[in-house]
């Protein structure tokens, strides 16, 4: 059998290691635009920030090493310009001496991944523009930053990579605003996570202008400044970070089903409409687990996935990929952030009785050095307590958080099945209650009515009007609202009516919760608990 793989990095790379290594008598060949091949295309902005130290660390096999270890022979900088499934076979052009040549297939894998978005806008071939998708480009940015020529930076981008590069450039004392034209950055994230992460972000030093899009790349031979909806903004460098493309267009006139964004469409057993074509990585679009709906998912961990799977059915198996949760994590400066599931506004579109909460936890026991807080939204639905997403910011393990979730929905638990689990604990790793467990049973005792709150976002829509604001945290420091003591409340309070609206803020919701509990028991019906208390939200009376 003759496997002809396009595309090099992640999937392609993991097809054919895999594939060869069950079964060595298969005849692969790996065709790749790039002079790299498996690359670790998501350790870029390290290397820019100096983590990663030394650019042959970001290679993990050159052509030469990866046809000795697998057997597998590796072309690269060729360009595959059509695929021909009638007759099997792919014409490419050899990009060193512009000719064509023509390989014939039995089985044909693309897995071309995807090219940075590059908008039509004046400016864009200047000095000083970089992107962030191959090691050259992170090289030279690197060598730039190391060189003294860049004191200014402006990240167009707030998703994961723009995020990521910021972080780096500021760690390198370089001053860095990050512009996006949606209304938040961490797309895909709630919008109180990502305020959130913005406020902390501006806290470190890197500014972020939402609603605010990119017009023009100003200056003579170099970039000077850009211009955007806002307001013009001096620079020595732009980093391109608004999206990605499949590397599809030279599958015009094949009849492969592409998808709107132009991704290649497949099934659960990663073919393609047309016999003896598969698609992997990057380049393709999957299913969503929870809502069976397609997903695109540029991720790593999902190229490698379907390749491994794709290598087995490519030797006879028929596995099938069940597909992706959208679970995705991010290293910003002192904070982690972590998403799996659906956002409870998409669990609503997609029918569901959705209720979620916002907790602020301990991500280890409190007394252990180092120790910080877990900020999570939760959401499950209300009729049959399936839980349906989760997303997590904090200083430590929030990826330990999102993969529990993983599991779960990936199984369909509901929250009652995950509340006791037996998960790790000591000090210096968890709570003896684990935050996962904590935050079940604080949303499973918001279902069931053992605690009447409101969200952060219903806060921020007004929806507490009305309410007199209680401090109810141990040192108050809401200014202009009274305190109450939970340790001194043993019976009625004379200042306040029993059905009297009280909104009871705490430093986390814990103390507020416990002191709604006591004042329940003496007949007061119309307390609520803030979540996340002032720690997470801002107060304003």
């Amino acid at each position: 059998m003759n496997v002809l793989v396009i595309g090099g990095v992640a999937a392609g790379t993991k097809v054919a290691a895999k594939l060869k290594r069950d079964n060595y008598n298969t005849n692969i060949t790996i065709l790749t635009k790039g002079k790299d091949i498996s690359y670790a295309g998501c350790g870029l902005p390290y290397y820019v920030g100096n983590v990663i130290e030394k650019q042959e660390e970001l290679i993990v096999n050159t052509p030469e090493s990866f046809s000795k270890l697998t057997g597998v022979e590796v072309f690269t900088e060729v360009e595959v310009t059509k695929v021909y499934p009638d007759k099997k076979e792919v014409v490419a052009l050899q990009l060193k001496t512009n000719t064509t040549n023509t390989y014939k297939y039995d089985k044909l894998v693309i897995a071309t991944g995807a090219d940075p978005v590059k908008p039509p806008i004046d400016g864009i071939d200047l000095n000083g523009v970089y992107f962030m998708r191959t090691p050259e480009d992170a090289v030279s940015l690197r060598n730039s930053v190391e060189a003294g020529e860049i004191k200014r930076a402006v990240v167009v981008g707030g998703g994961f990579i723009g995020l990521e590069v910021a972080e780096n450039l500021a760690s390198q004392g370089i001053r860095v605003s990050v512009i996006d034209l949606a209304d938040q950055i961490l797309p895909g994230f709630e919008p109180e996570i990502a305020n959130y992460v913005e406020n902390h972000l501006a806290n470190h030093g890197i500014m972020a202008f939402t609603n605010t899009g990119l017009e023009a790349i100003l200056g003579e031979e170099k970039v000077e400044k850009v211009k955007t909806t806002r307001r013009a903004m001096k620079a020595d460098a732009v980093i391109l970070s608004i999206g990605i493309r499949p590397n599809t267009a030279f599958l015009a006139d094949t009849g492969i089903e592409l998808s709107e964004n132009k991704a290649i469409v497949v099934n659960e057993y990663l073919e393609t409409n047309i016999k003896d074509i598969y698609a992997v990585g990057d380049c393709a679009v999957v299913s969503n687990i929870l809502t069976l709906k397609e997903a695109y998912s540029p991720m790593g961990s999902s190229a490698n996935i379907e390749g491994r799977i794709l290598a087995q059915n490519l030797n006879g198996k028929k596995l099938s990929y069940k597909g992706v949760l959208g679970t995705a994590v991010v290293k910003l400066p002192e904070l982690n952030v972590a998403r799996t599931g659906l956002t409870e506004d998409t669990a609503k579109a997609e029918g569901y009785d959705a209720v979620s909460v916002v907790t602020v936890v301990d991500d280890k026991a409190h007394y252990y050095p180092g120790a910080s807080t877990f900020f999570v939204k939760m959401i499950a639905d209300r009729s049959t307590k399936k839980l349906l997403g989760l997303q997590a910011a904090g200083k430590g393990a929030v990826d330990k958080m999102a993969d529990i979730a993983v599991t779960a929905i990936s199984l369909n638990a509901t929250l009652e099945d995950i509340k006791d689990l037996d998960l790790s604990y000591a000090p210096p790793f968890s709570t003896a209650i684990h935050p996962f467990s904590h935050t079940v049973n604080i949303l499973l005792n918001k279902i069931n009515g053992e605690i009447n709150s409101i969200t952060p976002r219903e806060y921020m829509q007004g929806k507490a009007e009305g309410y007199k604001i209680i401090d109810a945290s141990i040192s108050p420091g809401i200014a202009g609202a009274p305190s109450i003591d939970l340790s001194k409340v043993h019976g009625e309070l004379p200042e306040f009516n029993k059905d009297e609206k009280l909104l009871l803020v705490c430093t986390k919701g814990k103390r507020a919760y416990m002191l709604q509990k006591r004042l329940k028991s003496f007949g007061y019906t119309n307390t609520l608990v803030l979540e996340g208390g002032t720690a997470f939200n801002e107060i304003s009376l």
